[in-house]
């Protein structure tokens, strides 16, 4: 996030959204709306590109203010969904190049000369975007089947073996629980694997908690997929797949997509040179 530090004099900021070669529809943006405490979405023209971008009051939108409200976990979310709308807005009639969440600058003139200074490396993303999308997949082991009645886990020696039976019992547990995550590991490479083949990019994730995921088993892989139209049927066949069951037992597979490609339009990074190498297509 990008919060220039407003000014005592400062009344309003420019918060931008999205850059497209293409103008959105008025009327799209119009309905799509940004930030509730802002002014309508307008489209500001630099060169040959289209920056969408909404007038913000300083009061909430300045540094500390801004801070402050997105560490407020209802703030953020609703944050999030604004920037999110006036993305989906921008995108309307072509590619888009997302910008981060809560990018401001201090006037028109301001962003159009960040826009101006970016605009080799936007060209290239909105060349490489094009008539491409985002999927999301996010792998995890599955979970383990009910121990079996009268299995003591982890609790006191029980039966005729004594402690030494005991011991040799939670030895074996501890390797089966090893050479299971082992396995769903390696399921889960071969998920990825499978899926880069019919995509153009792929880029991971750092794995969420299971405080985030709301499971008890952990994510293994969080990955992005950048998938061309001409191949999204050859991509969410291979995926209906993994997500049915298929042919790795050891893993869960969840998706979800078509999206805006967020995950490969880094404009502060060179294209050429993304998180992960692009596939020839």
């Amino acid at each position: 996030m990008s919060a220039p530090p407003a000014g005592p004099a400062a009344t309003g900021l420019v918060c931008a959204f999205a850059v497209t070669r293409t103008p959105p529809d008025s009327a799209a943006l119009a309905a799509a709306g940004g930030h509730e405490e802002g002014g309508p979405l307008r489209v500001l023209r630099v060169g040959g590109l289209c920056l969408v971008v909404q007038d913000v009051p300083a009061a909430l939108f300045g540094e500390e203010a801004l801070t402050e409200r997105l560490n407020r976990p209802d703030d953020l979310e609703r944050c999030a969904r604004a920037h999110h709308r006036g993305v989906e807005a921008a995108a309307g009639r072509g590619p888009v190049v997302p910008l981060p969440m809560a990018t401001l600058y201090r006037g028109d003139l301001t962003a159009a000369r960040a826009v101006a200074a970016r605009q080799p490396v936007l060209d290239t993303l909105l060349d490489r975007l094009r008539d491409r999308t985002e999927w999301a997949v996010k792998v995890h082991a599955a979970e383990a089947a009910p121990e079996a009645a009268g299995d003591t886990g982890t609790g006191a020696p029980s039966g005729s073996g004594g402690g030494r039976a005991y011991l040799s019992r939670a030895s074996a547990r501890r390797r089966e629980e090893r050479g299971a995550r082992g396995k769903a590991l390696a399921e889960a490479e071969a998920v990825d694997a499978a899926l880069r083949r019919h995509a153009v990019a792929a880029t991971r994730h750092r794995p969420q908690s299971e405080r985030l995921t709301g499971r008890r088993t952990p994510q293994l892989l969080n990955a992005a997929y950048l998938v061309a139209d001409a191949r999204r049927a050859d991509f969410t066949a291979a995926l209906a797949r993994f997500t049915a069951g298929g042919p790795h037992p050891a893993v869960r597979v969840e998706a979800s997509g078509p999206w805006i490609p967020y995950s490969f339009a880094r404009w502060d990074e060179d294209p050429q040179a993304g998180p992960d190498q692009e596939v020839p297509s």
